[in-house]
């Protein structure tokens, strides 16, 4: 209303206490291709540059951007100037983690996603750069390190256990890139009700697929890895027992104040991973990838550690006890276990 974007919209979720994000597309719209649209600053129109043949499969309203072109680094500058007058904290690209329109280079929007980076470093406002479409390019990862904050590890994620188990594995690649400022994105937590109104289910919506356990397993791999946690639910309708997992204090803590997550351990049934707290605890997770019962343990020297240790199950919130040379626990079928460990001083 009377041109001021999204600034009102900003304004009242920030107000709220939270922060504005918006999803975007790579590129420029056909329609300014088509219109000869000026870029502002520039004496060059968007036809100057666009390549036209940058076009996504499944969304075809926007041409990419020429990174070789005059005026295409102004295009994307006035494009973050924008935002950022509006009071933008966030942004997702889309169509730029990979593309499909050169299969050979999957990665050829590299050069798309550097101007992002200089215009957001310009535009005087911080905010925060996701990338997607996943799976992205591991070889490509130094360079997402530099350039963006968060950036898609897989296709998108839904609510099956095959999925899930496939996360393992992508996490342990992921691992070495994970700092403050750089997360590696396992994409949405399909938690609670997933879905409103979908034509196969008759307009009925429904609820998460996964098993009790195994939202515990995805909400423990995704904190301890440090992934961002993007809910994909209907907020209005939440459940006791999804809230209680999304606002588990201890095990936010862990996603916050966390560091140097490794995968220590991994067998047919079972899978282990280990992080530091900046208070010097430490944090051990099981995960039982099997259909059975499982009662996984992992020694001292694996965990690194000497010495006596306090133990306490993050989900339960119960202490367990003290431990010296092994630490288990029992875990049912697709389960999971979050511990914290605390050395015990000796006076």
């Amino acid at each position: 209303k009377g041109g001021a974007g999204f600034k009102p919209i900003a304004d009242y979720i920030h107000n709220l206490g939270l922060k504005f994000g918006i999803h975007i597309m790579r590129g420029i719209p056909r329609q300014a291709v088509h219109a000869a649209a000026p870029i502002q600053g520039t004496s060059k129109t968007a036809r100057d540059i666009a390549h036209s043949f940058s076009i996504c499969s499944w969304n075809t309203d926007m041409y990419g951007v020429n990174p070789n072109a005059d005026g295409a680094q102004e295009y994307y500058d006035s494009l973050f100037d924008l935002y950022a007058s509006w009071g933008v904290d966030f942004v997702k690209v889309d169509d730029i983690c990979i593309t499909e329109f050169k299969p050979h280079d999957l990665y050829s929007a590299k050069g798309e996603i550097e101007m992002i980076r200089k215009a957001i470093d310009k535009c005087g406002r911080p905010i925060v750069l996701s990338l997607s479409p996943g799976p992205a390019l591991l070889e490509q990862a130094e360079h997402l390190s530099r350039h963006a904050n968060m950036w898609r590890m897989t296709g998108d994620f839904w609510d099956n256990w095959p999925q899930l188990y496939n996360m393992f594995e992508k996490c342990h690649q992921w691992s070495p890139y994970v700092k403050e400022g750089c997360w590696p994105d396992c994409d949405m937590l399909p938690l609670g009700r997933i879905e409103i109104n979908n034509r196969n289910d008759g307009g009925t919506g429904r609820n998460t697929c996964f098993t009790k356990d195994e939202q515990i397993t995805m909400m423990t791999l995704w904190s301890i890895f440090r992934s961002p946690l993007m809910l994909g639910t209907e907020l209005r309708g939440l459940d006791d027992w999804t809230l209680s997992l999304i606002t588990n204090e201890e095990v936010i803590r862990v996603l916050k104040h966390s560091y140097g997550a490794r995968q220590i351990m991994r067998t047919d049934d079972t899978v282990v991973w280990k992080s530091k707290d900046e208070d010097g605890s430490i944090y051990v997770a099981f995960f039982n990838t099997s259909f059975s019962k499982t009662y996984p343990s992992v020694s001292y020297r694996q965990l690194g550690l000497n010495g006596e240790y306090e133990v306490r199950d993050l989900w339960t919130h119960e202490g367990l006890g003290t431990v010296t040379e092994r630490l288990g626990t029992e875990l049912n079928p697709h389960g999971a276990a979050l511990l914290r460990l605390r050395e015990v001083t000796v006076i």
